[in-house]
């Protein structure tokens, strides 16, 4: 697919590594100002794209700044080892983007609806992520070297609130002033392959809803006034994308038949996205679609991703004493 399919359908790309994919696919060749790095682990590949030049962010529609992606299909295939590996690849990478020293202060904000299990994925993170800004005051025998100071939220959304997630979070960051804040979210993936298999971890920060097409107040240093990095696994995918690879797949496959790749060669791409439009215009073009086992798929990533975060926040807390300090 490409770029002017995403345009039709107003479909935004979450995720830089298929943005960057999609980009390189229309120019047939790297893109000037764009730098992609890939590492293999044992149970994950880790894709770097840095975006480092304005005219590479206008390109792929991703603000200047660096973008990791952890690629883990063993997520899906409910591999506990092979999550906790994951978990630790997630720390190591979430590391990398920060420099604090030990008496640091960091918030913890979970975005979405916990209501809705395909957008529960940032409340649900907070629910098992190590807090400790309590302890420093009331109970500081309890704490060890090695453990910074967090707090967590999860502000819901602004169709229950009727506050704009940016609105409740900067008056939390002006009366705690944390030198970091971790925003997590669930995307929307340009394949269903990467639902519930791939970790997206951004120094830019996050605009909430925009993965079903909602402009909204981003969430980043910007707005904030502080570094944010953002966290996010694809939930759901635009059905407008399903619809489309299915018409490729079928033509592909008309194309080995001689008899019927007349058919093939007569079908027009705008006749294809016609097709497409009326199916999904009682929906405004603007379906998401998400697994049926989306529940066990949210449980067990945001495990990964509150482990892999209180690793990387707390580097003295062992395995063994991680659910003690949860709440």
């Amino acid at each position: 697919m490409d770029i002017d399919f995403y345009r039709n359908n107003n479909i935004s790309v979450d995720l830089a590594i298929e943005a960057h994919d999609i980009v390189r696919g229309q120019l047939g060749t790297e893109i000037p100002g764009a730098v992609v790095d890939r590492h293999k682990f044992p149970s994950a590949t880790v894709t770097t794209v840095k975006v480092v030049e304005e005219q590479a962010a206008q390109m792929m529609g991703k603000p200047v700044g660096t973008y990791i992606t952890i690629e883990a299909p063993a997520i899906r295939d409910n591999n506990r080892i092979a999550q906790k590996e994951v978990a630790e690849v997630l720390a190591q990478q979430l590391s990398s983007l920060f420099n604090l020293p030990e008496n640091a202060n960091i918030l913890i904000v979970g975005l979405g609806n916990r209501q809705a299990t395909p957008d529960s994925l940032g409340p649900k993170v907070v629910e098992q992520t190590i807090v400790t800004r309590h302890l420093y005051r009331y109970a500081p025998e309890e704490l060890k070297g090695g453990m910074r100071s967090v707090s967590a939220m999860a502000p819901g959304v602004l169709g229950i609130t009727g506050i704009e997630s940016a609105e409740i979070i900067k008056g939390v960051v002006e009366r705690i002033q944390p030198e970091l804040i971790i925003a997590i979210d669930a995307l929307a993936a340009g394949s269903v392959d990467r639902i519930g298999t791939t970790i997206q971890i951004a120094d830019t920060g996050i605009s909430p809803g925009s993965g079903i097409g909602n402009k909204r107040t981003g969430i980043n240093r910007e707005t904030m006034g502080v570094l944010t990095i953002a966290i996010g696994v694809p939930t759901v995918v635009n059905a407008a994308i399903i619809a489309q690879v299915t018409l490729e797949h079928f033509l592909e496959k008309l194309k080995t038949n001689p008899m019927l790749n007349q058919i093939q060669q007569s079908v027009m791409p705008d006749y294809a996205q016609g097709i497409i439009n009326d199916i999904l215009s009682p929906f405004g073009g603007n379906l998401m679609v998400t697994p049926k086992e989306v529940d066990s798929l949210i449980l067990d990533t945001s495990k990964i991703v509150a482990g892999g975060i209180s690793m990387a926040l707390h580097p003295a807390i062992s395995t063994e004493e991680y659910s003690m300090y949860l709440n």
